[in-house]
């Protein structure tokens, strides 16, 4: 059997050899080539945007933060300064273990569980910083004590901050306010104004009062420094510096003497005090009693101190001045007489029989004077000096209620003042249109009755009252209500003054002005319902007291006040200016369940200007409620 032999076809292995050569060599080629055109791509047409990536890795641009403007009072004492401290920040995306960490660190140095809260609630509050402080004022031990076992925490350092301090504490929190931790919020805010950049490090912004108020004046401008790092992130040299500039300080126009005079003179009673200087408008004191002491806020104030703050019974958080509304009582008689005179309802010499009591046509109903069966025969002179309740019962029937709104809001009432720092409100000059839209009812001729001795709807401000007294001393004059009377630029040294603001002047005649402040002065002399205060002063001064109802009495009842709760008893208030012929200041006193405004305002006042033009210091006031009620 012949088996045949398969022989190989060593030419067709070779062309196909060939063929496979090509392809794989195709193959290289396209592979160097698409190589060749990516390097063209990185090292050609990317190149400047690579490059600055790789600068990006070893130079870094770091914030230098300025320090924050100073706060003066107008004689060079320091209300707001800066020191030095260190503290201890972690950033949280840098260490694994928080909480463990943490507990670590407690064994180096004192890390009480306040201080593990307050970290917590700025890691909740604050998402978007790198850096958070969990300790702050360490001492040099504790400093020194971290540095040593430096290396047990990545993500953790030590920083030297420039921290806010208050030295007047609760002396004048509610001017001064405080700074606070930049929330995600503030960022957002900053953002959209366009400030963002210049905040690039800060911690902190102005929360209330003038830190508020003047953020941008006080913060100042960021600086910038480039400096080159090494692979493991240690600086290595500066390349580029930008300094940053401090804040501007500011030059307030509060008298810090006459504040602490007028604190003392409050003794412990609870109240508010505002007082202007009524050529200008530049406020001299401004107190609103009890405050708060505003360091507690600065890195997040504690759970504790803020309950005792937010919970307590005398609202230490309250502007007083600015945010408490009360009903002006007799002091607004003056703008009412005002009103009468001006607008040709009362003459001088017209004059009412006051039996004790008002009442309108066809009704029953008694609106009773202060004092049991009157006053007798009253014009508008004894009115003002004995603040007869009678007169003004039948001036305010007489106006009607558009006249009061129209002629006395010009005075300032229901309206801000304008003043410089935030938070204010507008009180309340009751109208027809207002008590339609706030209860759908119609107005009532009673409405307009009580509204005429600054009862019923009626309720103003400490910082309006003042405002109003500003353009009774001031013939009509109004500025603009103001805090900053200088700002000194830190980066060249020049002092610039706050120019005058004036607002408006009224149009009132002459000798009604004349007429109705005649009468206050005769307030404050013997048989004036602050004869009291007024007693052997060595300037003449103008005023007017007033009784703020806090409840109502029923008819028939009378007011004792020793039967009724402390805090629903009245409010004593008192406004004034001095010296009578060419007023300096203009103020208000407001003493929250203090009484009558002759017997415990009105002393107060005294003792403030006593202390304003003879230097004399206050002996405080002494809690004690008046027991009938009296204006």
């Amino acid at each position: 059997m012949n088996y045949g032999v398969e022989l190989r076809n060593h030419l067709h292995e070779l062309r196909h050899f060939h063929i496979r050569l090509a392809i794989a060599a195709g193959f290289v080629v396209l592979l160097f080539c698409l190589l060749l055109a990516r390097f063209f791509y990185l090292q050609v047409l990317r190149s400047e945007h690579y490059t600055t990536l790789a600068e990006a890795n070893r130079i870094s641009i770091m914030p230098l933060v300025p320090n924050r403007g100073l706060i003066f009072d107008r004689n060079g004492e320091i209300l707001a300064q800066n020191h030095t401290t260190y503290a201890l920040e972690i950033v949280p995306n840098q260490v694994p273990n928080l909480e463990s960490t943490i507990d670590e660190l407690a064994t180096v140095i004192e890390i009480s569980p306040e201080d593990r809260r307050r970290f917590n609630k700025l890691r909740r509050e604050s998402t978007r910083f790198r850096s958070l402080p969990i300790r702050t004022r360490l001492s040099d031990v504790e400093v020194a004590s971290f540095a040593v076992n430096r290396y047990r925490f990545p993500g953790m350092e030590i920083k030297a901050r420039l921290l806010r301090h208050y030295p007047h504490a609760e002396l004048l929190s509610h001017v001064i306010g405080y700074i606070g931790r930049i929330s995600d919020k503030d960022l957002e805010q900053l953002e959209s104004n366009n400030e963002l950049e210049n905040y690039r490090g800060s911690l902190h912004i102005g929360r209330i009062g003038i830190e508020q108020s003047y953020e941008k004046e006080l913060h100042g401008i960021t600086g910038f420094e480039q400096v080159e790092t090494d692979a493991a992130g240690r600086l290595v040299r500066t390349l580029s510096h930008t300094p940053p500039v401090a804040g501007n300080d500011l030059i307030l126009s509060l008298d810090l003497k006459l504040q602490q005079a007028a604190e003392r003179a409050f003794g412990d009673y609870r109240g508010a005090l505002v007082a202007m200087d009524p050529r200008n408008g530049e406020i001299l004191a401004f107190v609103s009693k009890p405050g708060f002491d505003p360091n507690l806020f600065i890195d997040g104030i504690d759970h504790v101190n803020w309950r005792l703050l937010n919970e307590s019974i005398d609202k230490p958080l309250n502007n007083r001045a600015l945010r408490g509304i009360y009903p002006p009582g007799s002091t607004f008689k003056p703008f009412m007489a005002l009103a009468g005179l001006e607008l040709g309802k009362r003459t001088a010499d017209y004059s009412i029989n006051d039996p004790g009591y008002f009442s309108l046509p066809g009704s029953s109903h008694r609106f009773r004077d202060w004092r049991p069966g009157g006053h007798g025969r009253v014009n508008l002179h004894k009115s003002l000096v004995i603040s007869c309740d009678t007169y003004y019962y039948t001036l305010a029937n007489d106006l009607g209620i558009n006249n009061i709104f129209s002629f006395i809001g010009q005075f300032g009432f229901g309206r801000k003042t304008e003043i410089d720092i935030p938070g204010e409100v507008t009180g309340l000059l009751p109208s027809p249109d207002w008590k339609k839209k706030r209860f759908n009812q119609n107005w009532f001729p009673g409405d307009t009755i009580s509204v005429g001795i600054g009862q019923g709807y009626n309720l103003a401000t400490p910082a309006q009252l003042t405002f109003a007294t500003m353009l009774l001393a001031n013939n009509g004059v109004a500025y603009r209500p103001h805090f900053v009377k200088q700002t000194q630029d830190n980066e060249t040294g020049r002092l610039y003054e706050n120019k005058l603001s004036q607002m408006y002047t009224l149009n009132l005649k002459k000798e009604n002005l004349i007429r109705v402040r005649n009468a206050l002065v005769d307030v404050t002399r013997p048989g004036g319902t602050a004869a009291r205060a007024g007693a052997n002063a060595a300037y003449t001064f103008a005023g007017k007291t007033g009784t703020s109802q806090v409840i109502n009495i029923k008819q028939g009842e009378r007011y004792v006040a020793s039967k009724i709760q402390e805090r629903h008893r009245d409010h004593a208030l008192f406004i004034a200016y001095a010296p009578a012929e060419d007023p300096k200041i203009a103020l208000t006193i407001l003493v929250e369940n203090g009484g009558s405004g002759g017997s415990t305002a009105a002393p107060i006042a005294r003792q403030v200007l006593d202390y304003f033009f003879l230097g004399k210091t206050p002996e405080p006031m002494l809690t004690e409620k008046a027991n009938n009620r009296s204006h």
